[in-house]
């Protein structure tokens, strides 16, 4: 089964510091060959509060999303997004 990383932020207080987080997180998202498949984009809220964010990554399995988590190129990635951003970040096994 697939696994898919699904990011909910509630919160961003620099887009300048999100903007280089994500630069270097898709380096590890392509090593692991996974695939975004929704970063941001234009949403509307149908119930519950509105996030400024969500991202969808999908991995081959869920080992795979998890040595990308793990990875030492994704949590450089972390570092650099710190405590600019406040979210929601779950690995899901789907189909």
């Amino acid at each position: 089964m697939k696994g898919y990383i699904v990011a909910v932020y509630e919160e961003i207080k620099d887009n300048k510091v999100l903007k280089q987080y994500a630069e270097k997180a898709g380096v590890a998202v392509k090593k692991y060959s996974g695939k975004i498949l929704v970063r941001g984009g234009k949403s509307k809220c149908i119930e519950g509060l509105p996030s400024p964010r969500t991202v969808i990554l999908e991995f081959s399995s869920v080992d795979m999303a998890k040595k990308f988590y793990h990875s030492e190129e994704y949590q450089e990635a972390k570092k650099i997004l710190g405590d600019t951003a406040k979210r929601n970040y779950q690995i899901i096994e789907g189909a």
